[in-house]
């Protein structure tokens, strides 16, 4: 964006502050008979600061920088096609995943499991009606195909569903046992590192 700036009551500073505020998208060349402002200019994020008389050569270059900026910047497109991949993400989380019970292979929506934790180099996946073991090699690949906002990786052995917690028990060192939704209501540790965001999501 080029000004030329004879705004009552505002300085050209004043308006580049304003469009950084507002997140305007804009870029701005100063041409001006004053050095004394080059910090200012800095500040908000100018292209070039010019001194009068003005070198042709040097404007020149200066426009043709604010045109490379503008070519860099992200189309629209560009970032609506970011929320529809990060949309598609979110919606293959919650596919059914396959668990293994007895010679079986059942079929269980995400959001039914209640914890998975790792047993014996298998997964072990639980649900409120059903307990099975995942094909899945490690805690690692299954959290990735899972939604993180709902699974926490309370401990390095156990991944959680935040919306299957029935109760949370105070333990030794300020830290946490989770009695889960499961018809055992297995205890589940949580490891020291994640109990400083158990307590800043659930306000204890």
């Amino acid at each position: 964006m080029f000004l030329d700036v004879q705004m009552p009551g505002l300085t050209g500073f004043e308006v580049g502050r304003r469009m950084l505020d507002t997140r305007v998208a804009a870029h701005i060349i100063f041409v001006t008979a004053y050095d004394q402002h080059a910090i200012e200019a800095f500040e908000v994020n100018a292209v070039d600061y010019l001194l009068k008389p003005v070198d042709p050569v040097r404007l020149e270059a200066a426009v043709e920088r604010a045109r490379r900026r503008v070519a860099s910047d992200r189309p629209l497109n560009d970032q609506l096609e970011k929320i529809v991949q990060l949309v598609t993400e979110r919606q293959s989380r919650r596919e059914r995943l396959a668990i293994k019970v007895g010679e079986r292979f059942l079929l269980v929506q995400a959001e039914e499991i209640v914890y998975a934790s790792l047993a014996d180099d298998s997964i072990m996946v639980v649900t409120g009606q059903h307990a099975g073991t995942s094909n899945y090699r490690t805690l690692d690949e299954l959290q990735a195909r899972l939604d993180p906002s709902v699974f926490w990786r309370v401990h390095r052995s156990h991944l959680v569903n935040i919306n299957k917690i029935k109760e949370i028990v105070p333990w030794f060192s300020r830290n946490y046992i989770l009695k889960m939704k499961d018809d055992k209501s297995t205890e589940i540790p949580v490891s020291r590192t994640q109990t400083r965001r158990l307590r800043e999501y659930l306000k204890l």
